[in-house]
């Protein structure tokens, strides 16, 4: 029997780098800071990789560069076994169409002014000739899916929960039929109830979708509850990749231990009791 995956596998990184130039001053000559060096690594389709790390570790760079938002400075992106040219004007309508993200604020990625209906029609408006009907269609569809209605489509962003929002984003997000969804912090704006909610519709979606999740995060009791896998960042390098269970039973990286150390206790029940208390405090 073969063990090769390789027709298994959505997303591979090979030795990933982003630079950024910094501009100098009359004295100072130009700095070039390395926000990710070198990362690589394979992802399975429907499965989730979550990225943690403290601020400013290169995780959301990262995601930058999977969603085609930026360039790398070297290495190579791979989709569904097909290397990515991410130079302007050279990416394909088809890979656009693949990969999806959504931001942390869900109130900043809509339009205020468009109505919801509009804001979850306008990829298809814009990527195909699908007629306005199905359009129409396709989004009360994805409204259902994502736990709202038909009535919330012709309502306006600031109608809406931050949770509800998000539900919107994620709709937007799936409009298009993605196979890879980036998920940049999406639950970290979010009240504990809601999160716990979110989770839960993001891994509906995924087994119904077959969808493949980079989740982006630094709480790890969220990570521990949707991750297959977990790659931990710091200053720019990947210093550990392994499944869920392998990071949090035994990290082997010493920034790995101390960041487990810094958080509270990462697993579902600690949610439960986290709300718990807040509401209790709530009522006294």
């Amino acid at each position: 029997m073969s063990n090769d995956t390789s027709g298994n596998i959505m997303l591979e990184l090979r030795d990933i780098k982003r630079d950024y130039e910094l501009p100098g001053g009359l004295f100072k000559p130009k700095k070039t800071v390395q926000a990710v060096k070198g990362v690589s690594f394979k992802l399975e389709r429907g499965k989730t990789l979550a990225i943690v790390g403290e601020s400013g570790c290169g995780k959301s760079t990262l995601a930058r560069m999977i969603t085609f938002i930026d360039e790398p400075t070297a290495g190579e992106l791979l989709i569904d076994g097909n290397k990515v040219d991410t130079r302007p004007g050279h990416l394909t309508a088809d890979m656009r169409q693949k990969v999806q993200i959504v931001f942390q604020n869900p109130y900043g990625s809509l339009n205020p002014r468009q109505k919801i209906g509009d804001v979850l029609g306008e990829p298809l408006a814009i990527n195909t000739d699908m007629p306005a009907s199905e359009r129409r269609d396709r989004a009360n569809l994805m409204l259902t899916k994502v736990g709202l209605g038909p009535e919330h489509y012709n309502r306006y962003p600031h109608m809406f929960s931050g949770g509800q929002r998000q539900r919107i984003a994620i709709a937007r997000a799936l409009m298009m039929n993605p196979k890879l969804l980036v998920l940049d912090e999406p639950v970290s704006a979010l009240d504990l109830s809601v999160q716990a909610q979110v989770l839960n519709l993001l891994a509906d979606l995924q087994d119904e979708f077959g969808l493949t999740y980079v989740f982006i995060s630094h709480d790890l009791s969220v990570v521990r509850y949707i991750a297959d896998e977990v790659m931990v960042m710091y200053f720019g390098e990947a210093v550990e990749h392994g499944t869920r269970e392998e990071v949090f039973s035994d990290p082997k990286h010493e920034y790995t231990r101390t960041l487990f150390k810094a958080t509270p206790k990462a697993d579902v029940d600690s949610i439960r009791a986290r709300v718990a208390a807040k509401k209790a405090g709530k009522a006294a």
